[in-house]
């Protein structure tokens, strides 16, 4: 039996039975893709990160506010026999919780949620999704408030220090995680 920080299915099942909004779902897949981006950069465990990421906001619907996401959804998942390091991890992402991100995952994860709905928010605007999508574009936008305005610019700045990128690098690496799965995230492609 696989453990439940390995098993890709039960995640996105779990996910699935707590979360009905398509764009919620579409930003725990971008999420997920980055993160695992970064484990197979790092040699980490891709399999237990990327559950980690499909699984950070996975409370949300049913606990919509500061106090309660992700607070209230750790003992859904500990109910379901996720690992204390699994909890902490998705606890960390939420800057409210003020829980220091010591892990390399914990860094990861907090450094990929907003730039990964970022990317995606550029590439529902372009006709060719993210296919040709540059960094530039999506540093430009990030200039503009009233774009994406539910992404705070801070969480992405403040995550660029946590894994110790510049910020061109972090996006051409999260672009390149998400292409793969464009059509899963409802982008268009060329």
């Amino acid at each position: 039996m696989t453990a439940p920080e390995h098993d890709r299915d039960a995640a996105l099942a779990l996910l699935r039975e707590f979360t009905t909004s398509e764009a919620l779902i579409r930003h725990a897949l971008a999420v997920d893709a980055a993160v695992r981006f970064y484990a197979r950069q790092q040699g980490a465990d891709e399999a237990a990160w990327g559950c980690v990421a499909l699984l950070h906001d996975f409370d949300y619907e049913i606990h919509p506010t500061l106090d309660k996401h992700p607070q209230d959804g750790a003992p859904i998942l500990r109910e379901r026999r996720y690992p204390e390091w699994f909890v902490r991890a998705i606890l960390s992402h939420a800057n409210h919780l003020d829980l220091a991100r010591e892990t390399p995952l914990e860094r990861t994860l907090f450094a990929c949620d907003e730039l990964a709905g970022f990317v995606h928010a550029c590439g529902l605007v372009r006709p060719d999704g993210i296919t040709t999508l540059e960094p530039s574009s999506v540093k430009k936008k990030l200039k503009q408030k009233s774009f994406a305005a539910g992404v705070n610019r801070d969480d992405v700045h403040d995550g660029l220090a946590l894994i110790g990128l510049e910020l061109d690098e972090h996006v051409t690496n999260v672009i390149a995680a998400l292409r793969p799965i464009a059509a899963d995230l409802g982008l268009r492609t060329a």
